[in-house]
Formats: C-alpha cells, sequence, structure tokens
C-alpha cells in the first residue's frame, strides 16, 4: 500500500536507505556473534518486518528466533509510559544463551527497560538491544542500545512494520506525520 498524500504523511528513510541500514545492522550484529550464534527475540508488532529483513541478511548463526509483544501507544501518537508485555518466552530456549532483542523504535526507554528486565530475569548468557531507529530526544529514562539503525527527529514515524492505530504497517519505507 503506497502512501496517499491525502494522508499527510512525509518520507523519512526511504526503502534503499533502509535496505542499507539493515545490512550494515547485520555487519555489526554479525561481528559479535560469529563464533557463539545468537537467540533473537523480536518485539511485536513493529519489528516484523525489520526482523525478517535482519534475517535475512545475518551470517551468524541464529539459534531461535522467539517474540514478545510489549505496547504502551494504545490508539495514539504519544507513549504512556506503562509498557504492557503479552506472551511468555520459554526460559530453556534463553537461559545461558546469548540473546538480541530486535525492535522497531527506541523512543521514551521503557520498552526497552521492560523488556531487558524480562529477558534477564530468564537467565542469559548475554543480552543486547537493537532498535532500527532512535529517538533520543523523546528519552524518559536511561537505556543503553547497543545497535542503532538510525537516529531520526522526533517525529511519530509509521511504515515498515511501525503503525497509526494498525494503519501504515505495510509501507515500505517510513514515514511521519508532521504535524503528530
Amino acid at each position: 500500500m503506497a502512501a496517499m498524500p491525502s494522508d499527510g504523511l512525509t518520507l523519512l528513510i526511504p526503502e534503499d536507505e533502509l535496505r542499507a541500514g539493515v545490512a550494515t545492522l547485520a555487519r555489526e550484529i554479525d561481528r559479535d556473534y560469529t563464533t557463539t550464534g545468537v537467540v533473537i527475540v523480536s518485539v511485536l508488532k513493529g519489528a516484523t518486518i525489520f526482523t525478517a529483513d535482519l534475517l535475512r541478511v545475518l551470517q551468524a548463526e541464529v539459534h531461535r528466533l522467539e517474540f514478545v509483544r510489549a505496547g504502551s501507544y494504545g490508539g495514539g501518537t504519544e507513549s504512556s509510559g506503562d509498557v504492557r508485555l503479552a506472551g511468555t518466552l520459554d526460559p530453556r530456549h534463553v537461559n545461558g544463551q546469548h540473546v538480541l532483542i530486535v525492535d522497531d523504535i527506541a523512543d521514551t526507554g521503557y520498552t526497552c527497560v521492560a523488556v531487558k528486565n524480562y529477558i534477564n530475569g530468564l537467565g542469559p548468557a548475554s543480552l543486547r538491544y537493537c532498535t532500527l531507529l532512535d529517538k533520543p530526544e523523546r528519552r524518559e529514562v536511561e537505556v543503553q542500545y547497543d545497535y542503532v539503525g538510525f537516529t531520526i527527529p522526533n517525529h511519530f514515524v509509521v511504515g515498515y512494520g511501525m503503525d497509526f492505530d494498525e494503519r501504515y504497517r505495510g509501507l515500505p519505507a517510513v514515514y511521519y506525520f508532521p504535524d503528530a
């Protein structure tokens, strides 16, 4: 589905830049997991497309692909700061493993903290966090992201898996609403 001008969307990151950014992230991740392999935990729903594209270019062995659902937006454009986690990981799939969390966007930092705390409680050998997009202007809690694809201004973005009230996920690039 292409963005319609009447939707008021403005292109932020075109498809070709996304592909190049994902390839760069894959090379960085490969360097860290070449000898150990990795369990990837994708944060649903927004990171689904990013995770799939990342898996296609990673050279490191991916032992498992797991999912955790996290949300703090509801139907709006502002994070509530209250992160809800849904679904559970089987501790046997994480305990003693090198785990990489793959997320779509880092803004307030609350999702990162919640997901990291949850997975750390399952006893991984190591835990790192990868985000496609980072909005440091929005940070409300101190967090560390190990891999960042793009640092972006404080816009509400859609496309490439990210949505507004479940719309726009299928757009092949990243767009923003100039007035949101």
